[in-house]
């Protein structure tokens, strides 16, 4: 539904097609009549002394920096070996339908147990969650990071499509020491 212009915003959109030259068959618009422009523009206010300074980014939550470095990304003639299924991907994790706690555990035994094995790279597939930003898809590049798997995994690296996309991760082991 379409509102008609009060007559304080005829006479500031005069204001601005004054200063404006109409296209060539279109007759300027007029102003509203006098009388119906109130006299005085309201002013604003002081500010009091309890109004605080308008601070762009105040109502967002503070970030805190990751505890711990993002981890490191597959070396690229790996990945491409990986996506091409020229180097194996050994095992497959499918962590859909677990929640964050159950998941964690859970990655984090099946890389152990896939290293012990001599495995050098597995599929985690964390699914996408719903609209794009699952829980699992973004926390899960966080666990592996952190330091009780850094003598585990070699690199982490996005799935391709034929794999999971966005909903799956390879995920390159280092040797078993």
């Amino acid at each position: 539904m379409k509102r008609r212009p009060g007559p304080e915003e005829l006479r500031l959109w005069a204001l601005v097609t004054a200063t404006v030259r109409p296209s060539a068959g279109r007759a300027p618009v007029k102003a509203p009549p006098e009388d119906a422009v109130p006299a005085k523009i309201p002013q604003p206010t002081a500010p009091s002394a309890e109004a605080k300074p308008f601070a762009p980014h105040a109502h967002k939550k503070p970030t805190r920096p990751p505890s711990t470095p993002p981890p490191q990304t597959i070396e690229p003639g790996r990945k491409r070996r990986l996506t091409r299924e020229r180097d194996r991907i050994d095992l497959r994790l499918d962590m859909h339908g677990l929640d964050q706690d159950r998941a964690r555990a859970t990655l984090a035994a099946f890389l152990i147990r896939a290293q012990a094995e001599g495995v050098r790279a597995v599929l985690v597939i964390t699914g996408k969650g719903y609209s794009g930003d699952g829980v699992l898809r973004r926390r899960t590049p966080e666990w592996l990071a952190d330091p009780s798997l850094r003598h585990v995994v070699a690199g982490v690296s996005e799935a391709h499509r034929r794999h999971g996309g966005e909903g799956a991760l390879y995920v390159a082991l280092k040797r078993k020491a």
